[in-house]
């Protein structure tokens, strides 16, 4: 590990989407850390990754990130396949891991890597960029603040209209990819409720392949209840051809309702990033005009509530203290296994077409 006043080297294994868009931006933008290999022997993307972050450093295969001079951290932003057996590797070899969701393809897995990790002192993260979207960080401080009263009912909803699969690994019908939405969109839509609102103990989903050609889950819904009470209802859909509220929470004195989506995936995406001045945008990163604002109230008694800004840097920051001072990442992989047995529970809940109950863990 480099000293306090040298930046912390990160290997990234991956740059297609994941690695391109979110995360070698951010981990070019957090103080403290340095993006200084990218793994991939594709000719084009190595040549976009140099382009945008110049110096960069190549290597053709992850095992070199933690031989002979090892980063201080690597990144898989690789197929979903190869989470479990690289970070594996990694953690074995003694170098940080930080996972893009899912960790893993069982809760099972996903717990004998926390306990590896645990086991080697060694910090294992995954990536829920998704708790820092501008929405989410609003309604989480609408619930903690009290706004809400006591929380009923929470609606959920990352639905697209894709009436034509794309093809790729994510929408394979191998298992062994770990594809279709219930672990893509439904990994963000399921941390985002156990976050606010606690354990599940009881799951119902169901899931179904709608479009010609496809091979995977294409639009799922799962309704989670949570050992506090509160009912969650999550949709994942690729087949919406008008699209829900992003949000609806339900509470005792008030609701909260939110259209469209976080700014900041469009942002990575138009080539603009964190920091200061234009290449924030103009109004600063994160943040969406009052247009856009959810509402707040009950009855005809409902007024606009400002949207706080969106912060996917917070993610990366936190992981570089967690490295420096030994405090919890955050992102643990025990939240992350959590959220994968309501996963899990969610599958078997649409082929058996039952409820599933969960028991609590200590």
């Amino acid at each position: 590990m480099s000293s306090p006043a040298t930046p912390l080297r990160v290997g990234l294994v991956g740059y297609g989407l994941a690695g391109s868009v979110f995360h070698a931006p951010l981990v070019a933008a957090t103080d403290g850390l340095v993006l200084d290999t990218v793994v991939t022997s594709n000719p084009e993307r190595r040549e976009q990754a140099r382009a945008e972050h110049p110096g960069v450093r190549f290597a053709s295969s992850p095992d070199e990130l933690w031989t002979g001079d090892p980063v201080d951290l690597v990144v898989l932003a690789s197929p979903n396949r190869t989470h479990v057996p690289l970070a594996t590797a990694a953690l074995q070899a003694g170098v940080p891991v930080v996972v893009d969701k899912p960790l893993a393809g069982t809760a099972a897995e996903a717990y004998e890597l926390a306990a590896l990790a645990k086991d080697r002192g060694l910090l294992l993260s995954v990536f829920q960029n998704r708790r820092w979207d501008n929405d989410f960080r609003t309604l989480r401080h609408l619930v903690d603040s009290g706004e809400l009263g006591t929380v009923q009912r929470f609606e959920s909803r990352f639905e697209r209209w894709r009436p034509r699969p794309k093809g790729g690994w994510r929408e394979s019908g191998d298992p062994a990819e770990i594809g279709g939405l219930l672990y893509d969109l439904g990994s963000h839509l399921v941390d985002q409720a156990l976050t606010l609102f606690g354990p599940a103990v009881r799951v119902y989903a169901e899931s179904d392949v709608r479009r010609p050609g496809a091979e995977v889950d294409d639009d799922t819904f799962i309704a989670i209840t949570h050992a506090g009470g509160v009912r969650s209802h999550l949709w994942a859909s690729a087949t919406t051809a008008q699209l829900g509220p992003r949000f609806r929470a339900l509470g005792s004195t008030a609701g909260y309702v939110k259209y469209g989506l976080d700014p900041q995936e469009a942002a990575l995406r138009d080539g603009l990033r964190p920091g200061a001045g234009a290449a924030a945008g103009p109004a600063g990163w994160g943040t969406e005009p009052e247009s856009d604002w959810g509402t707040l109230g009950a009855g005809d008694s409902v007024r606009p509530v400002p949207t706080l800004p969106g912060d996917y840097p917070a993610y990366y920051a936190a992981v570089a203290a967690a490295l420096r001072d030994g405090s919890a990442p955050p992102v643990t992989a025990l939240e992350a296994a959590a959220a994968l047995e309501v996963l899990e529970a969610a599958r078997l809940s649409a082929r058996e077409g039952r409820t599933v109950e969960l028991e609590a863990r200590s």
